[in-house]
């Protein structure tokens, strides 16, 4: 059996980086990766889809060439020139990521599936390692919604859709969250027909509902047809075509396409672990239960990244690298608790999210201030011609401090880091709202924006 001073299991956005600086602190470390390198954002996430987005994009703003004066003919959509592009950026990264553990003084890489034998012990292959810490870096995947039918129907999900090399006729995306929200548009920018379902009311439902309608309408604004409030929902074969029965109030109950993406929902990767034999506890979803630190119930495991239930983007996964860091390495009393709900939606114009919404707020009580601006009174907008979308922000009446913040426009995912610093720092609006910002910029209208707070 070989004896480590630590085990990592899963080579996301948390795994490789703790287990290079638990080398660096002078530990031996055993990584254990079953597939890719990177694991979700490089090879099927973050990184490809963005990739997409931006051939999207290109393509989009190619079509719209004459109104900026330009002249432009002929655009077309190579999809095996797009995939050659994304798998080569996701292909380097996932390499990086390898390579780089490889040369880590004090790493052991193992490839194969890990699973528990017992709270010490895992196994991998057929060997057996050893170590008094365990930390489980897992992932997840897509989950696959109870659709009647689906058995018998061919569909994609957010991994096997990177397959594809020609431009689906008609895509039919059931699920109006982020990952189907991303699909819908770029596809429909590649050429697609495209038609969301989705059983809640809204898009986006944990939005706010004026977001939920302007994502809405950026989306039917280039063709994506919404049905919402679908229920029911059956799928079957009929001849070359896919079916969807959406029984959606005020349309017509079936969705007719050549493709079917089921981007509804994600469940974690922790069903085969052997987690019974470690005696580590998990939740209804199977999500493992971890603690302010994200130590498990077993002293000496821990748990990381998607497989948690605490997050479900890279940057949380990172976070929770650098919390197990800082407590375990540095005697910095860092939590998961202190980090500020924060996010981006990578539609185009895209959403970035900072802390509560104004349903949250209003719900709790609080007394508080509100403003907000529309893209269209933003003159980087403006001179872009991009002019979808608003920001708004809430702030505590009798703190002023930023409680929360959307931006839905041009710029959105990046001004929102200007909010989201502030909030950290645990400042008062007015930080901001004196701060002189550079014009031209989507910035700049920030400060603008909370000189006309008012009631909530």
């Amino acid at each position: 059996m070989a004896q480590y001073d630590a085990i990592v299991i899963g080579t996301g956005q948390a795994g490789p980086s703790l287990a290079r600086r638990l080398a660096g602190a002078g530990m031996t470390v055993a990584v254990i990766e079953r597939k890719l390198f990177g694991g979700t954002c490089v090879n099927t996430g973050c990184v490809p889809t963005k990739a997409m987005v931006a051939s999207a994009y290109a393509a989009h703003l190619a079509r719209r060439a004459v109104e900026y004066g330009v002249t432009a003919s002929g655009v077309g959509v190579d999809m095996k020139k797009i995939k050659a592009r994304r798998d080569a950026i996701s292909s380097e990264q996932s390499a990086g990521v390898e390579s780089g553990l490889e040369k880590t003084k004090g790493c052991t890489v193992y490839r194969g599936h890990a699973r528990f034998e017992s709270p010490t012990e895992v196994s991998v292959g057929g060997e057996r390692l050893a170590a008094p810490r365990v930390f489980i870096n897992v992932g997840g995947r897509a989950a696959t919604p109870p659709i009647s039918g689906l058995d018998r129907v061919p569909h994609l999900d957010n991994s096997s859709i990177m397959g594809l090399e020609e431009v689906p006729r008609h895509l039919l995306v059931v699920g109006g969250s982020y990952v189907g929200l991303e699909f819908a548009q770029i596809f429909r920018r590649f050429g697609s027909e495209v038609t969301m379902i989705e059983k809640m009311p809204r898009l986006a439902s944990r939005e706010d509902p004026d977001v939920s309608d302007g994502i809405r309408a950026i989306l039917e604004r280039e063709g994506v047809a919404v049905r919402l409030k679908a229920e029911c929902l059956a799928a079957e074969r009929r001849g070359a075509e896919i079916v969807v029965e959406t029984a959606c109030e005020g349309a017509d109950t079936e969705a007719v396409g050549s493709h079917l993406l089921l981007a509804a929902g994600r469940r974690p990767n922790t069903d085969d672990l052997g987690l019974e034999k470690a005696g580590v506890a998990t939740d209804a979803r199977g999500y493992i239960t971890v603690d302010d630190e994200l130590k498990t119930n077993v002293p000496g495991i821990w748990a990381l990244g998607d497989c948690n239930g605490r997050g479900a983007f890279t940057h949380t996964s990172y976070n929770d690298f650098e919390i197990v860091a800082a407590n375990l390495l540095d005697g910095d009393p860092r939590r998961v608790s202190d980090r500020i709900t924060a996010y981006n939606l990578y539609i185009d114009p895209p959403l970035g999210r900072a802390g509560l919404t104004e349903t949250e707020v209003r719900a709790s009580g609080r007394p508080a201030l509100h403003a907000s601006r529309p893209m269209t009174r933003v003159s980087r907008a403006v001179e872009k011609g991009e002019t979808q979308g608003f920001m708004k922000i809430v702030v505590d009446k009798e703190t002023r401090l930023i409680l929360g913040a959307a931006i839905l426009g041009t710029g959105g995912d990046e001004v929102i880091h200007s909010i989201l610093d502030v909030m950290y720092a645990k400042a008062p609006y007015t930080v901001i709202e004196r701060a002189m910002h550079i014009h031209p910029t989507v910035s700049e209208l920030v400060p603008t924006m909370l000189g006309d707070l008012t009631p909530l």
